[in-house]
C-alpha cells in the first residue's frame, strides 16, 4: 500500500474544516434559541429592594461568590455632596479627611474627591466593594439614603436558590423581570 495522495489529504482537511464550521454554527444557533426560550419562559433576575433592606451585612458573607456579587450603589441624584458624609466617615472620625482611621469602608471602596468648598463627590470602586453595607447603614441612618446595596448582574451567577435571599432577615431579595432590573450607574473610576 502506498501513501495517500496530497490531494486526498487536502480534501480530508477541507471536509474536516467544513464539519467543524457546521458544528460551531449549530452551537451558536442552539445558544441563541435557548436564550430566546428562557426569556419567553419568564427569566428573572435576583434584585435587592432598598426599601426592605436592613443593612445587616449578610450579603457580604452569604453569597456563593467571594467577594459577594452585591455591591454598594450610589444614587447621585439624591446625594448632597457633603463635607461630612455619614456613609464615608466613621461616626466618631477624628478628622474629616481620607485617612483610613476615618473611613467607614473596610476596603476603601468609597472615593472622596473635592468639588468646591464645601462640596465633595463620593464614588464607589466596585472592584473593591464587598457588599458589607457599613456605608449604606451610615448613609441611611444619618444621611439622605443615596447609598444602597444592589446585586451586580454582571457578577451574579443567577443561582436557582440564591443563598443571600434564603438568609435575608427582611426578605429584601426577590426575583424581577429583566426589564425591571436595577441598572447601576457607571462612573469614571468604577
Amino acid at each position: 500500500m502506498g501513501e495517500p495522495s496530497s490531494k486526498s489529504r487536502r480534501e480530508f482537511l477541507g471536509l474536516l474544516g467544513r464539519g467543524a464550521g457546521v458544528v460551531a454554527l449549530g452551537g451558536v444557533l442552539g445558544t441563541l434559541i435557548l436564550r430566546q426560550r428562557s426569556a419567553v419562559a419568564g427569566e428573572t433576575l435576583w434584585q435587592i429592594d432598598p426599601l426592605k433592606c436592613t443593612h445587616c451585612g449578610r450579603c457580604a458573607t452569604e453569597c456563593v461568590l467571594n467577594p459577594s456579587a452585591v455591591r454598594c450603589m450610589h444614587a447621585f441624584a439624591y446625594c448632597g455632596y457633603c463635607d461630612l458624609c455619614t456613609g464615608f466617615f466613621e461616626a466618631s472620625a477624628p478628622a474629616l479627611n481620607t485617612g483610613a482611621e476615618n473611613q467607614t469602608c473596610p476596603t476603601a471602596a468609597i472615593r472622596r474627591s473635592f468639588v468646591e468648598e464645601p462640596y465633595f463627590e463620593y464614588t464607589i470602586d466596585h472592584d473593591l466593594c464587598i457588599g458589607c453595607a457599613r456605608c449604606v447603614k451610615g448613609c441611611v441612618s444619618f444621611g439622605n439614603g443615596s447609598l444602597h446595596l444592589q446585586i451586580d448582574q454582571e457578577l451574579c451567577r443567577h443561582c436557582n436558590r440564591c443563598s443571600i435571599a434564603a438568609n435575608c432577615p427582611s426578605n429584601a431579595i426577590t426575583r424581577v423581570e429583566p426589564s425591571r432590573q436595577y441598572i447601576p450607574p457607571r462612573v469614571k473610576g468604577s
